[in-house]
């Protein structure tokens, strides 16, 4: 049967709900009922070969107590005069929310719009764009527009989110929310209170003003006379980004790993006249580039033979030029296939910064040539194969 039901006709209603029009239109003030839903009743033939169907249809659809069904005469030739269903009506929201059981979620959506107009009128324009999110932050509300207000009334705070004192909001719920609050204070915050420069969830607090979390940089002198703390050789040690860069040590050789257990054991040689190496953290080199000591330095670099390890590579040498790779060769990827694993969303961008056999190398991986997504991750490296490579490196400097 191709005429429309008493569920065809509610799931147009459902259909305005999902897509936020209802919601929408209390923020704006739209009129929209009386609204007329789509109605296709049956044809003349239907009326002879379904007539026995047709009056338990118009029955069900005169019997929902939220739609008012007009009505048309029709003379059949067969049937005679008929009564059908010609179209169908909501009169009014009320009856709208009524018959898709929305009628909590409007009342919760009209305290947040409520509260919205007396506190923060400019969030409207938020409101009317996100009406389902701000449904579902309903609980949250009262404390979102507290944190605006308070950071709208105290430019460039200069403090840590955790620092941020309000009833009942804690700095968890600041970062647990950093992206809808970032939405809603552009929307209340004068262009010259925004950094616009510092872009995502990461960068809220640059953004707005409050101190970010120093980045901190692990690293171990290998060099016994290299003098760092007073009573120890060779220490494991953890600085913030700007205390790293003024460092001034007698450093000629860096060496960059991303695996804990590699930087602990490396190199498996005794000491490095000269030495250190940095326990790496993925993308973040910008706290290394603070570090303008590093560009007198030779710095080798050994991440994971995929084509993340290679985009990592390719980055710090954004920052210093000079970065040699070790261990990330054709070679010692085929020494070791019976490691070989499988890369999650390879890097598929072009690198510009790559030697030619790193380039060539890293094509293959991003392109499938050897096998697809292939990865050979650092800690699967044997340790021979590891202190045979920087033997040989150390030879040639």
């Amino acid at each position: 049967m191709a005429w429309t039901t008493s569920k065809d006709l509610r799931a147009q209603l459902v259909r305005l709900w999902e897509r936020g029009e209802l919601l929408r239109d209390a923020v704006t003030g739209q009129v929209r009922f009386p609204l007329r839903l789509a109605l296709r009743g049956p044809s003349s033939t239907d009326i002879t070969t379904q007539f026995d169907v047709i009056r338990p249809w118009a029955a069900e659809l005169s019997s929902i107590r939220f739609l008012r069904v007009e009505w048309q005469e029709m003379r059949h030739r067969v049937q005679g005069l008929q009564q059908l269903p010609a179209s169908a009506w909501i009169d009014s929201c009320e009856d709208a929310l009524g018959w898709i059981g929305k009628r909590s979620e409007w009342q919760q959506f009209s305290a947040v719009l409520e509260a919205t107009r007396q506190q923060c009128p400019p969030l409207l324009v938020w409101l009317e764009k996100r009406p389902l999110q701000a449904l579902e932050l309903e609980a949250d509300w009262l404390r979102l527009l507290a944190v605006v207000a308070w950071i709208a009334q105290h430019p460039g705070p200069g403090i840590y989110l955790r620092q941020v004192d309000l009833p009942g909001v804690h700095s968890k719920f600041i970062e647990t929310h950093r992206a809808v609050l970032a939405e809603l204070l552009d929307l209340v915050l004068p262009a010259d209170r925004i950094e616009t420069t510092q872009t995502g969830i990461a960068r809220f607090a640059a953004r707005y003003g409050f101190l970010e979390k120093p980045a901190r940089i692990r690293f171990r002198i290998l060099d016994p006379e290299i003098p760092a703390i007073t009573g120890t050789s060779c220490p494991d040690i953890t600085l913030d980004a700007g205390s790293f860069s003024q460092l001034s040590l007698n450093v000629r050789h860096v060496f960059i790993t991303e695996n804990e257990t590699n930087f602990l054991a490396f190199p498996g040689l005794g000491s490095l006249a000269g030495a250190i190496v940095i326990f790496g953290a993925g993308y973040g080199r910008e706290a290394l580039a603070q570090a303008r000591w590093l560009e007198r330095c030779a710095i080798h670099y050994w991440g994971d033979i995929d084509t993340h390890g290679f985009a990592i590579l390719d980055q710090l040498r954004g920052h210093f030029g000079h970065v040699q790779s070790i261990l990330m060769d054709r070679a010692t990827l085929e020494a070791h296939i019976i490691f070989w694993g499988r890369e999650e969303k390879p890097q598929r961008n072009d690198l510009h910064r790559l030697t030619q056999e790193e380039l060539s190398l890293y094509n293959d991986l991003r392109d499938n040539r050897i096998r697809e997504e292939l990865r050979l991750e650092q800690e699967c490296l044997g340790f021979c194969w590891v202190r045979e490579r920087i033997n040989r490196l150390l030879s040639s400097i």
